[in-house]
């Protein structure tokens, strides 16, 4: 059974997969063709680095495991990539809307509703497990990249992003949260946990990822400076905020 903390993140997220609110998929009919075309190009408009850093082509062949599949509009990348696609995700409403969104291109993939903090799948089964903006709503993210490094074969890789804590979004959350509220003691962290999406959310300085990593024989990492860095931003300026203070830190990283 999922840990209380886990329990809740469920909940929130059932309410509504990621990227599926009606400010990106507007009036459309869900689950229909033009929602879900709504939702990729709001997607990969809002982050375009999600295709540098995944490659879905040059892992044609590949078995692929994502880790928290959301609205599916990565996992469909992966399948019309010609991977063998398998994805779990802590809600039904996810695996539901993922299922008729690959259906309705023509395509299939093993699909489990889940917690991954515990993997049912055998040892070193994978060649590439994908997590985009997931694991850190988990009580243990170190359980889940245990996980993985189990279920990865021999020089696999673990591919994806966590929030960065170091990031203008955070201090701007703390800005609201903590100074004017009138609790300048709050932590980036609290805030964090309290405030961004679901109860529980972590995020992470680079060393703090790499430790997390730790487990892998190589890891790279890289900062992203995103539009939620940069929002309400007069765009000359947006231009000029380095990466290094993003909110996305990206990983790839090698069994």
């Amino acid at each position: 059974m999922p840990s209380a903390l886990n329990r809740q993140v469920r909940q929130y997220w059932e309410r509504e997969p990621c990227g599926t609110s009606a400010q990106i998929a507007g009036t459309d009919q869900p689950l229909s063709r033009e929602w879900f075309e709504r939702i990729e190009e709001y997607r990969y408009r809002a982050e375009p680095m999600i295709r540098e850093v995944a490659q879905f082509e040059s892992h044609r062949g590949k078995r692929i495991l994502e880790i928290g599949v959301g609205a599916g509009t990565d996992h469909l990348q992966w399948a019309r990539a010609g991977c063998e696609c398998y994805g779990v995700d802590l809600t039904d409403a996810a695996i539901d809307t993922v299922r008729s969104r690959l259906a309705m291109y023509g395509f299939a993939s093993n699909l489990q509703r889940l917690d991954a903090e515990r993997l049912p799948f055998d040892d070193a089964y994978f060649d590439l497990v994908y997590s985009w903006g997931v694991i850190h709503h988990s009580e243990r993210p170190d359980a889940i990249v245990a996980q993985i490094l189990r279920v990865l074969r021999p020089g696999g890789q673990f591919v994806g992003m966590v929030y960065g804590r170091r990031s203008l979004l955070v201090a701007k959350m703390w800005l609201r949260h903590a100074l004017l509220a009138g609790k300048p003691w709050r932590s980036p962290a609290d805030v964090v946990w309290h405030h961004m999406e679901s109860i529980g959310t972590k995020a992470y300085t680079m060393g703090e990822v790499q430790q997390l990593l730790r487990g892998f024989s190589r890891v790279s990492l890289r900062s992203w400076r995103t539009i939620y860095d940069t929002a309400r931003m007069p765009v000359w300026l947006a231009r000029h905020i380095p990466n290094r203070w993003g909110w996305f830190i990206t990983f790839e990283a090698t069994r």
